[in-house]
């Protein structure tokens, strides 16, 4: 593939900066917090009937994880030792009903095969936006089937209590609700906001049909959007270095453009 080809032709890290591999330990416990602190927030402005506030506190709580505090932990980028990862790479997906080991498989074989077909996550690439939308349901179940088979012995254990827990809560949300509705909307909230995850995170930052990893995944600049998705928009960078946690996406990408500018990559600008 064009892909194999033109990775081998990428700077090395060396040359672009080991520190883009370090973060403060500011950013590291601010990473693990902050969905926690969403989490919160929504059964407390829920239980005070502020039923704004709350759903923003879900919407907020879906992107942290999934996009960064999850995906730096997928991928191993906030420096933890590793049994500390795995722990809190299970709770704080647990905060959202996700598996988050599944979520590891499913995501680093999507870094090692988009656009081929054996890459589940990246399929909604390839569809039309209308489909790429009928997929978002029921997506999260697909893609823990595909992983549990795909899993080794300590990954199964890790996802059986993920599952187990998910299941457990949305039993006691129906079973609480003459009590309260709280639970049971924080669980439908979670539920729908995770339809949209094959448009907002494969069918919007991907380009399947190039045959070039350099515009397979599109490359945004920007001093506002950039800071408002968490530094997602530098999504190109991410797939070609994937081992650069997030916080340091926007100077990976500042180093990486004279290299971008050389091979023909036009970044989207945006405010």
């Amino acid at each position: 593939m064009g892909a194999v080809e033109t990775s081998s032709t990428l700077p090395s890290l060396d040359s672009l900066g080991r520190d883009l591999l370090r973060i403060s330990s500011w950013q590291r416990t601010w990473s693990i917090l902050r969905p926690v602190f969403c989490a919160a927030a929504y059964f407390v402005f829920a239980f005070r009937g502020w039923w704004v506030p709350a759903v923003a506190a879900v919407a907020g709580l879906m992107f942290i994880t999934y996009v960064s505090t999850s995906h730096d932990l997928l991928h191993r980028t906030l420096g933890l030792p590793r049994w500390a990862n795995e722990v809190f790479l299970a709770l704080v997906e647990m905060l959202v009903l996700r598996s988050g080991h599944a979520f590891r498989l499913t995501h680093l074989c999507h870094h090692r095969h988009f656009p081929d077909d054996d890459d589940i996550e990246g399929h909604a690439a390839k569809m039309p936006l209308w489909r790429a939308l009928l997929t978002g349901i029921g997506h999260q179940s697909r893609l823990f089937l595909w992983a549990w088979p795909r899993g080794r012995k300590d990954e199964k254990i890790w996802m059986t209590l993920e599952a187990l827990w998910a299941v457990s809560f949305v039993v006691s949300s129906v079973l609480l609700l003459p009590s309260t509705p709280v639970l049971l909307i924080y669980v439908l909230l979670v539920t729908v906001s995770s339809w949209l995850y094959p448009v907002a995170t494969v069918w919007i930052p991907h380009q399947a049909e190039a045959e070039n990893v350099l515009f397979q995944t599109r490359a945004l600049r920007g001093r506002i959007v950039p800071e408002l998705f968490l530094q997602h928009t530098y999504h190109l960078e991410h797939h070609l270095y994937p081992s650069v946690p997030s916080f340091n996406w926007r100077k990976l990408a500042e180093r990486l453009d004279p290299y971008l500018k050389d091979q023909g990559v036009k970044p989207i600008q945006t405010p």
